[in-house]
Order: structure tokens, then sequence, then C-alpha cells
């Protein structure tokens, strides 16, 4: 075999496609960058994001990004930058502000606006971006850092990870452009699932990330990052050039921290108290267990899941009970009831955690109230639930609706194994029992977390916490909880009066205090971190049914500047760039999570990603047919083709068509749910149109080349191109659809749709 070079001429690159860009038909995606600068002092961070957007397209465009930010940021800035202006955003009230958004790209002006969907959830649209346009956008925030054992760690999540959606979908406009219909249980779920790039593409955005690192005065022992490649010179850690948006950013600095009282000058103050040397009493225990065994905990999560739970179990001593609870879309258990720790019990569980494996949805809601129902009884023994998850849920608002108030009554251990775990949801849920969570990113930190974990399901230090001296304002206070082994108690609040504070508790059942001396310090971040505490303690107990708090989020969050779920940023240029609104729109799809298993069955090889049903979403949902390969499934797979993660996004690589192993009855359902959209479509949508032409193309090849399925998604593809009938089109699909379903009904909803709880 002989190897010749090829003319230089021959083997030109295509225009614009530099580092990380992903080539389709009408361009590049829009979001090409992303600049990520901490600045972290002692126990507090201080954070700006720099987004650029380049419009690749001949029209203009709106792009919409869904992208996590850490659960306890406070965002306190908001800026678009275009044109050589630059447009400061404002605070407004959610609705308000998206009121001033439409009629800003209406009017044909450059706009953005930035929503928090979740603590750690959050979407921005940018409209009316000229061709070959670039938009930066920047987001600046504070947060504070968890501390434990000698360590403080800085956690920057960089992907919305796939989440479980349960429920019944519900009729109305969708929420938002993702990929999961909105359910009774979840919504909002179209807001809170991006559509996924399929495992293998060139990474289409450019990652830039640095943190300088001041331990405030005190001596710096180390610097360690789990799960990225750094370069550290002279206390700024730069990421390795190449990395992806694909897992969190981790960042943990060993030194000693201290008991301290910061009071900004301006009413907030800023607490931190160093564990006190005692032992603690030791009350024996209820615990149940709770270990999720749900598709996206396959892989590596499994088996350290599986670890976790058994340390765990081996902390159980003869005067404990326990009980172990598996669960998935069912839950099942080792045992019948609470059993006592004795060495025949534990040895059963775990037998028990031994043949676990990751299957079905994330159904958290049932085990929890299993978990409630065990632990009933008498009030002389400690009841603690342990629940060893990735936290993968979209039903957020209704576990804590429904669970949250007795789970306040008992002391909860989250313990997160992922690489983009949702420590968001995790960190309420243990705040809620004032008992600990701790994330474990890989099984090299198994071991170190699970030494952790261990003296925290033991009993805290220090409880009936309560501060005396400092005039403090009531209801500012936030979770004061317990003092454990290892982690100092940290507390903001806001003063009237005052220049020290003690803190009171009962210790091993006597009483013990402490005083602290306060010391004025110029730091805005201590003003906006207490502000977002005190708003996400008002929305937990909002989703626990005080909907009344309502008008006091938004005045929290406009009077102090800081973003919450009820109010937006949005910068709006005075400048009129365009006829109107924009006349194209992407939904920038994220990177497959890192560490999370793809199903390995043979059906899902080819081009699977852009099968399923997804209503109706207006105006241009996903980007063009050029890049639907490249997304994940907005919905489960037909019955009896394999998914790891039911009603979440589905993984799949492009492969050649196989010969059919299928029939026409695997997909039925899904056929039938295309078919109900398409009827409740209304006036055509050429964009909805040529979408369900390359879900129809993914099924066709699934099937093995289904002859009138692939002619109907070559002529629904086509739909965007000039001459091209969109009505005679719907038509068309109608009727084949209706012809290979057999003229099956549309299915009728279980319930009606429940107002959307978050402004319109």
């Amino acid at each position: 075999m002989r190897i010749t070079s090829l003319e230089p001429a021959r083997c030109a690159p295509l225009p614009d496609a530099g580092f990380g860009a992903l080539r389709t038909e009408r361009g590049n995606l829009p979001l090409d960058s992303v600049d990520v600068a901490a600045r972290i002092s002692g126990l507090d961070a201080g954070v700006e994001v720099t987004q650029g957007f380049r419009n690749p397209f001949d029209v203009t465009l709106e792009a919409t990004y869904v992208f996590p930010l850490p659960d306890r940021a406070a965002v306190t800035a908001f800026t678009m930058e275009a044109d050589d202006r630059v447009i400061e955003g404002v605070l407004k009230e959610r609705g308000q502000a998206r009121a001033d958004y439409d009629r800003a790209l209406g009017e044909g002006r450059r706009a953005a606006i930035a929503e928090e969907d979740r603590p750690d959830v959050f979407t921005i649209r940018v409209g009316n971006i000229l061709p070959g346009e670039r938009v930066t956008i920047r987001l600046t925030m504070s947060q504070p850092l968890p501390y434990e054992d000698g360590a403080a760690t800085f956690r920057f999540p960089l992907v919305v990870a796939p989440r479980y959606i349960p429920g019944d979908p519900i009729d109305g406009p969708p929420a938002g452009d993702g990929t999961a219909p909105d359910t009774d249980a979840v919504p909002d779920a179209s807001r809170i699932t991006p559509p996924v790039l399929l495992p293998g593409f060139p990474a289409p955005v450019r990652l830039s990330l640095t943190a300088t690192v001041d331990a405030g005065g005190l001596e710096l022992r180390e610097l360690a990052s789990s799960l990225h490649v750094v370069e550290e010179e002279a206390g700024t850690v730069r990421l390795r050039p190449g990395e992806r948006l694909d897992r969190d950013f981790i960042l943990r600095a060993t030194f000693e921290a201290s008991t301290s009282l910061q009071l900004d000058g301006a009413g907030t103050f800023a607490l931190t108290v160093v564990p006190p040397a005692l032992e603690a009493a030791r009350r024996p225990r209820d615990l149940v267990l709770l270990l999720d065994r749900s598709g996206s905990m396959g892989g590596w999560k499994m088996v350290a899941a599986r670890r976790a739970a058994a340390r765990i179990v081996d902390t159980l001593t003869p005067q404990d009970r326990f009980a172990v609870l598996t669960f998935d879309s069912v839950v099942e258990s080792a045992f019948e009831g609470l059993a006592e720790g004795s060495d025949r019990a534990r040895y059963r569980a775990v037998e028990h955690l031994a043949r676990v494996d990751a299957r079905g949805g994330t159904e958290l809601l049932e085990p929890l109230r299993q978990a409630i129902a065990l632990l009933d009884g008498p009030q002389d023994r400690e009841r603690v639930v342990v629940l060893v998850t990735d936290g993968q849920v979209g039903d957020e608002d209704q576990i804590l609706e429904q669970a949250g108030g007795a789970l306040s009554a008992m002391r909860v251990h989250a313990v997160g194994i992922d690489r983009a775990v949702n420590a968001a949801f995790l960190g309420r849920l243990a705040g809620l029992g004032a008992g600990r969570c701790e994330l474990v990113e890989s099984e090299d930190r198994l071991d170190a977390a699970m030494e952790q974990i261990h003296r925290r399901i033991g009993a805290p230090l220090v409880t009936d916490l309560s501060l005396k001296d400092l005039d403090i304002e009531p209801g500012t206070v936030t979770h004061l909880g317990s003092i454990f082994p290892g982690v100092p108690l940290r507390v903001h609040g806001r003063y009237r009066g005052g220049s020290s504070v003690t803190v009171r508790g009962l210790a091993a059942g006597a009483p013990w205090e402490q005083g602290v001396a306060g010391t004025v310090v110029d730091n805005p971040a201590i003003r906006a971190v207490w502000a977002r505490a005190h708003l996400r303690e008002l929305e937990d107990r909002y989703a626990m049914g005080e909907h009344q708090l309502e008008p006091e989020i938004v005045r929290v969050s406009l009077e102090y500047g800081v973003l919450c779920r009820f109010t937006a940023y949005v910068a709006v240029d005075t400048r009129q760039v365009a006829e109107g609104g924009p006349e194209h729109r992407v939904i920038q799809p994220v990177e497959p999570p890192s560490g999370w298993e793809q199903p390995a069955s043979a059906p899902l090889s080819f081009g699977f990603a852009a099968m399923a049903a997804s209503p109706p979403r207006g105006p241009m949902a996903v980007p063009d047919p050029g890049i639907s390969a490249a997304l994940g499934a907005p919905a489960p797979p037909p019955a009896g083709m394999p998914g790891g993660h039911p009603r979440a996004p589905m993984f799949a690589r492009s492969a050649p068509p196989r010969p059919a192993t299928h029939g026409l009855d695997t997909v039925r359902a899904q056929l039938v749910a295309e078919l109900d959209r398409l009827k409740a479509l209304g006036a055509p949508d050429v964009l909805y149109l040529a979408d369900l032409g390359s879900r129809l193309a993914a099924l066709a090849t699934f099937l093995g080349g289904h002859a009138e399925l692939a002619a109907l998604a070559r002529e629904l593809e086509a739909a965007e191109r000039p001459g091209a009938d969109p009505e005679a089109l719907r038509l068309r699909a109608v009727q084949v659809l209706t012809s290979l379903t057999g003229g099956a009904p549309a299915a009728e909803p279980d319930a009606p749709r429940r107002p959307f709880w978050k402004r319109p």
C-alpha cells in the first residue's frame, strides 16, 4: 500500500470551522464560547460567566441556552454586548420582564432575558441577533463555598443532565422549547430538558475557566481538581484547553477555617463557627436507606452507589433499627419493616444491595413516602433518612409539596453520585431535615466521602441552636441546623445593631455557648449570599404550599438585586436593527454528561435521537433539520425499546440502517402520539413539519426501512424549501399516519392542565 500526500487546495478547511465547530446544513450552532472567571477568597467566591453567541444564518436569530449555575450562587448583574454597545440588564418581576423582551423583539430591537427555572437551572434567550453578528452575555454572581474537614470546595456545574419527568402530558402551549412534554407532575418540563448532542460529536463550544484562590490570610496548603486537568501558577488555576461542557468543575482548597462574625456595615452579617472539641451523644437510630437504581445510575455510578450504601449499613449497631429500599419505577425492600441492626440483618441488606442494577425511571416520591411511614414511630429515637442518588428528577416541587413537611421532622442525609449531580435539589432535601449533603463525583473520591458521611450519620455535636446579643431582624436568619464534626456552621442574616453574637445550643444534653466578636468588612458578597439563601428558603416554603409568599419573594429579589424564580433579568437595546421579530429560532443542544452509560442494545445505535414525539412548539422549537440528528429524543422510546432513563433525552450514534427486526406495532403508540399532535397543530408550521419528518425518518430506520413511513419523512423534511405547501404536507401526514395506525383515536388526558406556578 502506498500513501501519498494531498494537495493543500484539495483539503481546504470549511469557513468558520475552527476549534469545536459543529457544521450543519444552515451553519454552526449559535453558542460558540463559555468563559468562567472565579475569584475565591476564603469561604466565598465571586464569579463572572461570559457566553458568546454568533448568528451563523442569513436571517435574524433568537438563540436559547439552558445551562446550570451553582445552586447557592446569587446572580446580581446581567449585561448584553453587541455592535460595540453594552446594555445593562434590569431585574424585574418575571412576567413584566418577559413582556418587555417580547415587545422589544416585535419592534425589531435586540434583547436578552435570563430566567431561573430551578435553583441550579437557568435559561437565557438572546433575540434579533443579526446575520454574522456576535453577542456577548455576562452574568455576575457570588456564592458561598462549603467547607468540610479542612477544605473548601468550589463546584461549578457545566451541563444540565437529563432529568426523569414523571406524570402525564398536559394540554395547552408548552412552557418552553425543550424536548420533554409538560406533565401534571412537572408543568415546566419543557423548560428544563434541552436537547442533547449525540456522543462523539466534536466539541461545539470553546470552554475557558480560571479560578484565582486567596485563603483570606490563612495558609493555603493544597489545591486539588478531581474531574478536570488543570494548570496552576501563583494561586491561579486554569482549565486545560479542549475540555468539554459535560461535567462539574470541582476545585478543593485546603486551609484552616476560623470562627468569625463579618458585618458588612449595611445590615447584613455572616457568621462562621468552627466545630467545638466535643463528644457527640449517641442516641439509638431508626434509619431508612433509599438507593436509586434508575437507568441514569448505570455504570460507575451504580457501583459507587452500592458501595456507599453498604458502607452506611456497616455503621449500624444492634441498638439501631433500619430498612433498605431500592427504587426506580417500583420500590423493593431488603426485608419487611424496620429490622434491628444485627449482623444477620446487615448481611441480608448487603446481599440485597449486591443484586441491585440500574433500570427504569426515577420515581422518588413513593420511596420517600414509604420511608416517612416506616419512621412514624416513637420520638425517643433519632429518625434518619439517607438517600443515595444522582438526583436527576424534574418534579422537585411536587416532592417538596407532598413530602417536605414530614421530612423536616427527621434528619435527612443525601449522597449525590454523579459528575453532573443535581446538587441543588439534594441540598434542599438535606436542608429540610438539618442533615448533610455529600457529593461524590468519582470512584476515587468515594472512600474519602464515605468517611465524612459516616460522621454525619452519627449524632451532631450541637443541636437546638439560637443566636443572642446581636439585634437580628426577625425572620431573616438562614437555617441554623446543627453543628456536625468537621463542618463549620455558616449562618447569614440581617441585623439592626450590635457588634458581637453568642451562639447557644445543646451539646450532649447540656447547655453550650460561644461568643464571637464582629469585624466590619467591605464585602458586598455577604448581602448577596444572604439574599439568595433567604430567597431559597422562601421558595421552598412556597413549593410546600405557602403560596401567599409570592409577593414577599418578589420584593426581596428586587430590593436586594438577586435573581430568583419569580423575577428575571432583561436587557433591551434602544436601537432598531430588524424589521420585526427573529426569523429563525434555535435551542442550543447540550453535551451528554460525562460518565453516563449509553444504552448498549443495538436498536439505539442508528440515529434514534430525533425519533420521538414532540408537541408543537410554535415558531422553531429545535434547530433546523440539518442538526436535528444531533439532538436528544424528546420522549421515551416505543414500548419494548431499550432506554435507561424513561421520559428523558436518549443518546444515539449514527450507523447504517439494519434489516428490520421490529414490526410496526412496536412504534404504533409513537405514531399515534405524532398524529394527535399533528391534528392539534392548527395552522401548519413548516419548522414543526420538518422536525416531524426527521423523527419519522428515524422511526423508519428503526423498522429497517419502512417504505411508506420513509417516503412521508422525505416529503416532510422538505417543508422548509421554497415552493413547499405546508397545509398539503400536513394533510398528507395526517392521512398516512391515520392509515398506519388504523385510525387510532387520540388519547384523552387523565387530568386537566395544572396552572403553571411561574409567571406566564
